[in-house]
C-alpha cells in the first residue's frame, strides 16, 4: 500500500511541475524595437501589453484568450510621451530603454 501511495505522490508532483511550467507567463510580442513618441490629450488610455493590437500602442482587444491585459493610464494635461512598443518596459506604458537590450 505504501508503494502505491508513494507512486501517487510522485505522479502528483510531476503533474504540478508540468502545470507550473505550462502556466508561466509567456513573453509579449515585440511590436517594434523603438518607442512611439506622440502628443496625448487629457484622458484615459489603454496601452497594449501583449503586442498583438493592430492599433499600437493602444489596445484593440487582441489580448483576449491570453494572460495579458491592457495597462490603463491617465493623462491629466496635454503632453508628449514615449510609449513602449517592445512591450518589455519595467515602467509600463512608458519606454525605459529596454528595447535596446532585446
Amino acid at each position: 500500500m505504501k508503494l502505491f501511495g508513494a507512486r501517487a505522490v510522485l505522479a502528483a508532483l510531476a503533474f504540478h511541475r508540468k502545470s507550473d511550467k505550462e502556466h508561466k507567463m509567456s513573453a509579449p510580442v515585440v511590436f517594434d524595437k523603438k518607442p512611439v513618441v506622440m502628443k496625448l490629450e487629457p484622458g484615459t488610455y489603454y496601452w497594449c501589453a501583449c503586442g498583438r493590437s493592430k492599433k499600437q500602442p493602444f489596445c484593440d482587444g487582441s489580448h483576449k484568450g491570453t494572460e495579458f491585459t491592457p495597462k490603463a493610464f491617465e493623462v491629466k494635461e496635454a503632453k508628449q510621451v514615449a510609449l513602449c512598443n517592445c512591450k518589455h518596459t519595467k515602467n509600463a506604458p512608458f519606454c525605459d530603454g529596454t528595447h535596446s537590450k532585446i
